[in-house]
């Protein structure tokens, strides 16, 4: 039986990358810069399989979100989901089965979270 086509009903977050974001001559200070957004995303189940699988490897999964697929998206971005808190990509999957074409992002919530580069226009 074939899976049903993927929604995107849960909400829209954005991808951002760590980059330098004080003044020139200050000291280095890490924010972030927006790489990709915004993505409609679905929130899905963090398993008790991937939960203790992400446990063994010393790495905690607080949420994962399925985005339309994306090969810019990496371990080194932040993501913003709908509730405001930012999380740290911890692994990019691209599964087969699904139509259309989708990314899972597994994330970790960071607790001290990054400023916002300004925008450049």
């Amino acid at each position: 039986m074939a899976n049903p086509p993927q929604t995107f009903n849960d909400g829209v977050c954005r991808i951002y990358e760590t980059v330098n974001i004080a003044d020139d001559g200050d000291l280095p200070v890490d924010g972030l810069r927006e790489k990709t957004g915004p993505l409609r995303y679905e929130e899905r189940k963090v398993g008790i399989t991937r939960y203790w699988a992400a446990m063994q490897a010393n790495v905690r999964v607080d949420a994962v979100a399925r985005v339309p697929r994306r090969y810019d998206v990496s371990t080194q971005d932040v993501c913003i989901l709908r509730d405001g808190r930012q999380y740290r990509v911890k692994q990019v999957q691209h599964p087969t089965d699904v139509t259309p074409p989708v990314t899972d992002l597994s994330l970790e919530r960071i607790e001290q979270a990054y400023k916002l580069a300004p925008l450049v226009r």
